[in-house]
């Protein structure tokens, strides 16, 4: 007598390991993605055709200094001497950050700026 193997049951396949390869490519599209518009910090954007009026006031930031058109200038003296420079609050003042300037200073640079009433900021590279 021939004995032939019993057939074996069919196994579905399992839709576990798909389900958690969606979800991580959920996950790093969601990290990667950019979500807000490029201007979310709020700042001006700088030759968008504005009239300038008065002195430069370029406000360079480099790790550990600040300079105003070029001279050094402590973080505390800042708004009152781009204030001597200005007609009016609202005047464009340039904010520019060198290579190694942290962004966190950048924006507490600009939170102080805008609490001294200074509202005209751009940020240019």
């Amino acid at each position: 007598m021939l004995s032939l193997p019993q057939p074996q049951r069919r196994r579905r396949p399992s839709l576990t390991p798909m389900i958690d390869v969606v979800f991580l490519l959920l996950v790093f599209f969601m990290l990667a993605a950019r979500f807000g518009a490029p201007d979310a910090i709020g700042t001006g954007i700088a030759g968008s055709g504005g009239d300038w009026s008065g002195p430069p006031r370029l406000v360079t930031l480099r790790p550990g200094t600040l300079l105003l058109n070029g001279q050094p200038v402590a973080a505390d003296a800042l708004p009152a001497a781009l204030l001597a420079l200005m007609q009016t609050p609202t005047d464009p003042v340039l904010l520019r950050p060198e290579a190694g300037a942290d962004v966190q200073a950048l924006l507490d640079l600009m939170t102080q700026l805008r609490a001294a009433g200074l509202t005209g900021l751009s940020v240019v590279e």
